[in-house]
């Protein structure tokens, strides 16, 4: 052993005694606090339900049973006065304590699990590979050189964003949707959501169908699809209490923002939730 090992073995031997009575010392004090604070000592799962969890936004403002209520009330009766169309159920959102002009407009958007308006219509302003892809899939589109004969005419534009519910439009192009047609597709919310050559068209163009936005804008009330008579209640309910969920979420006082809550087809009477 050199010398170096051999002082190091010697320092340790002395101080042996005193780190075995430290120790001692730590378990006696262990053993009184324990019983004492319990908490402190159960072993910490995220999932533990004794631990004090996040607030979180919740529908009790609005029971299942009146959502059901009012849903089964709208789907009946759509069967009994069928239309030659696909009525909208929308969530009618009437809001209070809040000033437009003053406090911060609330925004966001949610993907609901059931398309609510799948006949929306999505044109792809695209490069040669997403033109070929929307022609083979049945899909409007526009090529670049569709784009250029508009020449920024905002008669043209206008009537291009009222044509069309939605835009995709290729990540090589995205760039230059402002020089090739100005701002109104930005204006009027349509402005493309941008996909690249791995995605499949359609089912983009079902992720924007089945996202829903809540904007506050001028006034306290909002209108928002959540669904159509052609679906079942449980899918109804699922989008509408997701719906509800997510508006609440957004709010700065959540339910103490919330006037009323209606939800109503196209052609029907309202039904109240809230």
């Amino acid at each position: 052993m050199g010398p170096f090992l051999a002082g190091a073995h010697h320092q340790l031997k002395n101080i042996a005694p005193d780190l075995a009575g430290l120790a001692s010392t730590f378990k006696s004090a262990l053993a009184v606090a324990k019983p004492l604070i319990p908490s402190l000592f159960q072993p910490y799962s995220r999932f533990d339900e004794s631990l004090p969890q996040a607030p979180s936004v919740n529908m009790s403002k609005v029971t299942v049973a009146t959502v059901r209520e009012s849903v089964s009330a709208i789907l009946q009766r759509s069967q009994e006065k069928k239309r030659n169309f696909t009525e909208t159920v929308e969530l009618q959102i009437g809001l209070k304590n809040y000033d437009p002009q003053r406090d911060k407009r609330f925004s966001g958007t949610v993907k609901l699990p059931n398309i609510p308006r799948p006949n929306m219509s999505v044109c792809v302003l695209g490069d040669a590979h997403h033109c070929d892809e929307a022609k083979a899939q049945d899909m409007p589109f526009m090529s670049v050189d569709d784009l250029k004969k508009l020449n920024k005419n905002k008669k043209l534009i206008k009537k291009l964003a009222k044509k069309y519910d939605a835009f995709l439009a290729s990540e090589a192009l995205i760039k230059q949707i402002p020089r090739l047609l100005g701002p109104g597709l930005h204006k009027v919310g349509k402005f493309p959501t941008p996909v690249s050559h791995n995605d499949n068209l359609t089912e983009k163009a079902n992720e924007i169908r089945a996202t829903i936005k809540f904007q506050l804008k001028k006034v306290l009330c909002l209108n928002v699809a959540v669904g159509n008579v052609t679906m079942n209640e449980d899918q109804l309910m699922t989008n509408i209490m997701l719906s509800v969920n997510f508006l609440v979420s957004l709010l700065k006082k959540n339910w103490q923002n919330v006037r009323s809550l209606y939800v109503k087809s196209t052609m029907g009477s309202p039904e109240r939730l809230y």
